[in-house]
């Protein structure tokens, strides 16, 4: 299938409907799912409305949620004051929360990469150098002009350090191997979460590994955003759309 049609399809994709969750186990992103994506990645907060909601998701699944994310599993930790769920950080190379949690090694080449990275940016004004546990993001949001150049540069120290390069949006990461579908694979083994069926909602390209994951295990992805070629099987049009989508569910019992 070529690509126009492939997004195509993607355009006719359904909102998930209001029982999709009934009995599932539920993981999310978190940048451009549960909150819009910021001009910087520091700059981006949890409200207490998400707080609230991820509180009353957790009461309403019996505990089978959790949060998948490109960010490292202790900075989404700590921007919930404290998670009271399981965390798959930095692309799920990490898992958090969880008995016997992994926290691989930082890369050896990581510090030379940041360097150039750091040197690359200043000469830019707008390009954004993101320092994470695993890996080292470039972000040309604030200069799309710069988006050839990041992109040069990125394959070329992947090439050179062996780090992974993983494209988002409008960003360029350099990371330690791990995807999202091995993480909610890892995740859907705990007792909590065996048996049942997995839903993940996510909006990047990043998230594609996941949708996969939960299709083959009998669930559903939720693509977030507009349409694009995807392995999920439903759409959501914005990060309002979920919260709205989810608050049905979690006030279901109410």
């Amino acid at each position: 299938m070529s690509d126009f049609a492939t997004i195509a399809a993607a355009a006719s994709l359904a909102p998930p409907p209001p029982d999709l969750l009934a009995g599932a186990s539920l993981f999310l992103d978190f940048d451009g799912t549960l909150v819009e994506i910021a001009p910087r990645p520091d700059a981006v907060a949890v409200d207490a409305r998400l707080k609230r909601l991820m509180t009353a998701l957790a009461q309403r699944l019996d505990g089978r949620i959790a949060i998948v994310s490109g960010r490292g599993a202790a900075e989404i930790d700590a921007l919930f004051d404290g998670a009271a769920f399981p965390i798959g950080g930095s692309h799920g190379a990490e898992l958090f929360g969880v008995e016997g949690a992994v926290a691989p090694e930082r890369p050896e080449r990581l510090d030379a990469v940041l360097e150039r990275l750091r040197a690359f940016a200043v000469a830019r004004p707008g390009v954004l150098v993101e320092a994470k546990p695993l890996g080292a993001g470039l972000h040309y949001r604030g200069a799309p002009d710069a988006e050839a150049e990041s992109r040069a540069l990125a394959e070329e120290l992947a090439e050179t350090s062996g780090l992974t390069l993983q494209e988002g949006k409008m960003v360029f990461e350099l990371r330690a191997p791990g995807d999202k579908g091995r993480a909610i694979d890892a995740l859907m083994a705990l007792p909590v979460f065996a048996g049942t069926r997995p839903v993940f909602i996510g909006d990047d390209l990043t998230d594609e590994p996941g949708f996969r994951a939960v299709r083959a295990l009998g669930g559903a992805g939720v693509l977030v955003g507009a349409p694009r070629a995807t392995d999920a099987g439903y759409r959501l049009p914005d990060v309002a759309g979920v919260l709205a989508w989810l608050e049905t569910f979690a006030g279901a019992t109410e």
